[in-house]
């Protein structure tokens, strides 16, 4: 079974960072692109951040390029979301995804029907 487990959120003042972890385990992570998604309240989840099985490639919401850096060690099969720059507006629920196709080579990396499994999330709250 696949599991994603999410840490590493908190309570921040605008300027400051962040560092998001996501475990996985149940499948080879080392083949599989990872996401991360945020849900402000009373918003639709909306896409941050993916990279690839690789670790190549990484996407980012126009929101958060230059602000925030996602990558993957896959010996510890654990992806990070980096939150530099915290912004208010950055306040939400952070899940990290698996992409349901292993060594995904799409460009589909921002739509959540993509992905199979979800963490739990992680709550991060800027204040102004």
């Amino acid at each position: 079974q696949v599991q994603l487990v999410e840490s590493g959120g908190g309570l921040v003042q605008a300027g400051g960072s962040l560092r998001l972890s996501c475990a996985a385990s149940g499948r080879t992570f080392s083949m599989w692109s990872m996401g991360w998604f945020r849900q402000a309240p009373g918003m639709e989840r909306a896409f941050v951040a993916a990279i690839s099985w690789s670790g190549i490639s990484t996407h980012y919401a126009d929101s958060v390029k230059g602000r925030f850096a996602i990558s993957r060690d896959n010996p510890k099969n654990t992806v990070y979301l980096q939150m530099n720059s915290l912004k208010p507006e950055d306040t939400a629920d952070y899940y990290c995804a698996t992409l349901r196709t292993p060594y995904y080579s799409g460009t589909s990396y921002a739509d959540e029907h993509e992905y199979d499994y979800w963490g739990q999330g992680t709550q991060v709250t800027v204040s102004s």
